[in-house]
């Protein structure tokens, strides 16, 4: 093997890398969400935590979305475990769609230390812009499995018009 070829396998390298990287910023950027904790979030005691790293005031967590366009309606799925359908507050505002909730911690036993708490909880609020105008009063949302769906029908029904720009 030549020195050459050893070089430009590193070069792929580090361009995969870079990519892959890249990549997975710009997705994580939009379901980063911040979780505000108060008393009601029923946290544990900071004497009953062993984690070092834990912050309860700090509480960031990745709530990962899809959203699926066809020619009648947007559906937005967004991962939100540990909830229940009564936790959440869901309004269309312009071209957006914000997500509020609340996630409570939950008790396992009255004694015993906790190691590691990774999970966020607390209130959140995450918006998720639409790409076309839908009619709110008529959505539809669901949430199963730790999987809040929500179903927007378009306000003008069709896909989305492509228009040419001329270059003058």
């Amino acid at each position: 093997m030549k020195i050459d070829d050893i070089r430009t396998g590193i070069d792929h390298l580090r361009q995969s890398l870079t990519e892959g990287w890249q990549r997975l910023r710009e997705s994580a950027a939009s379901a980063l969400t911040r979780f505000s904790s108060d008393e009601n979030t029923r946290l544990p005691a900071e004497h009953e935590i062993d984690d070092g790293m834990f912050a309860p005031t700090r509480s960031w967590s990745m709530l990962g979305g899809e959203v699926f366009e066809d020619d009648q309606r947007v559906v937005v799925r967004l991962e939100v475990p540990g909830m229940n359908k009564q936790d959440f507050d869901i309004q269309v505002e312009d071209d957006t769609l914000v997500v509020q909730g609340k996630k409570r911690f939950e008790r396992e036993s009255s004694s015993g230390r906790w190691r590691v708490m990774q999970c966020a909880y607390g209130s959140f609020r995450r918006v998720v812009a639409l790409p076309a105008t839908v009619r709110a009063e008529v959505s539809k949302a669901s949430y199963r499995s730790g999987v809040l769906r929500i179903e927007l029908p378009k306000a003008e029904p069709g896909r989305p018009r492509a228009i040419q720009v001329p270059v003058e």
